[in-house]
């Protein structure tokens, strides 16, 4: 049937993690079929922050992350691997050797294992509880995430919030966006204290308004174009900043959605794995990447790299019982062509 589709190792997630798995597994020689609820690949890396800095990706100093995505697509070109995207799994059965998954879209994908490689889980933004937001985010005033800092040019920007993302983004947009004004509840913010002093230092040089204890209290504009944004300090005492964008980041809901009822092993809303493995409580069924946990976990996506190496090379039995593998340097053995069959 057309929506039946086969492959010896469904992969559930897109991100960094869920495509190297797709190489990982292609110089294995199992097939892959990659399945995400986003509608590109690339998981939060091109949903939040495509253009923001890694700086510990081995070999890259420094590397975008839409590039590094771009790059890891280039790698799994050879694997031709079927890619199931803006697709949620909703049911998974079966066993080891055999899994059924049946996606939102009515395919059916029958796989040898699984690989859950889901990062977050399903995941959207914290939403403020404003007064007609709803209107303002349909007119792309009021933004969750920044593709291309270039969009933001010559306009009045208001951050909200006091992590990683608000701070970075504050400093990453001086100078592009007319203005930049930070609200946040208290002087200390949660970023990284390299970052914070640097959003301090953009303060005192006027490149940055700081905000400052304030809160988000109400939009204003017509017809979904934003004109100001109205705060309110500890005291209710209002003002309004002008601004054409605002940025909220308070952070994702995170939701595992089906994948929590598949009878795995959970930990704080993580999918237990052997960290020798990656196996899940429920054999035949990996998990790497941020959704997995173990003792010692690091959520760095070269340990997910490292995890899809081993979960490959442990599914590998599962594909092809009976049969040896005979471990190779990738150096030696090169990468095969025509995909992965």
């Amino acid at each position: 049937m057309e929506n039946d589709i086969s492959a010896d190792v469904a992969i559930i997630g897109a991100g960094p993690a869920g495509l190297f798995a797709v190489f990982e597994c292609g110089m294995l020689k199992l097939t892959a079929v990659v399945i995400d609820a986003l509608a590109e690949p690339g998981g939060q890396c091109t949903a939040l922050y495509p253009e923001k800095p890694i700086f510990d990706i081995p070999a890259h100093p420094a590397i975008a992350a839409g590039d590094l995505i771009a790059q890891l697509e280039r790698q799994i070109e050879p694997f031709a691997a079927r890619m199931l995207l803006g697709r949620r799994v909703e049911k998974l059965s079966g066993a080891a050797g055999d899994f059924a998954l049946v996606t939102d879209h009515g395919e059916t994908v029958r796989a040898k294992a699984v690989i859950v490689a889901a990062g977050a889980g399903a995941f959207g933004p914290n939403r403020p509880p404003l007064e007609g937001l709803a209107a303002f985010e349909a007119g792309g005033s009021v933004q969750y995430y920044v593709r291309r800092r270039d969009d933001l040019r010559g306009k009045r920007v208001v951050i909200a919030g006091g992590g990683d993302s608000a701070v970075d983004w504050a400093l990453a947009l001086r100078g592009i966006a007319a203005s930049v004004a930070v609200v946040h509840r208290r002087a200390k913010f949660r970023a990284a204290p390299e970052t914070a002093a640097q959003l301090d230092a953009a303060a005192a040089r006027g490149e940055v308004e700081m905000v400052i204890p304030y809160q988000l209290h109400g939009l204003h504009g017509t017809g979904g174009a934003l004109e100001s944004v109205e705060v309110a300090d500890l005291d209710g005492a209002t003002k309004h900043l002008p601004a054409d964008v605002l940025l909220p980041f308070f952070g994702l809901a995170m939701d595992l959605g089906p994948i929590a009822g598949w009878g795995l092993a959970l930990e704080r809303h993580h999918v237990a794995i052997t960290p020798a493995t990656c196996e899940t409580s429920v054999p035949g069924i990996f998990a790497i990447g941020d959704v997995a946990t173990y003792p010692g976990k690091l959520k760095l996506i070269l340990q997910g790299f490292s995890e899809a190496a081993m979960a490959a090379h442990a599914i590998h039995p599962i594909v092809h019982p009976g049969t040896a593998l005979h471990f190779e340097y990738s150096t030696s053995k090169g990468v095969p062509q025509g995909g992965a069959a």
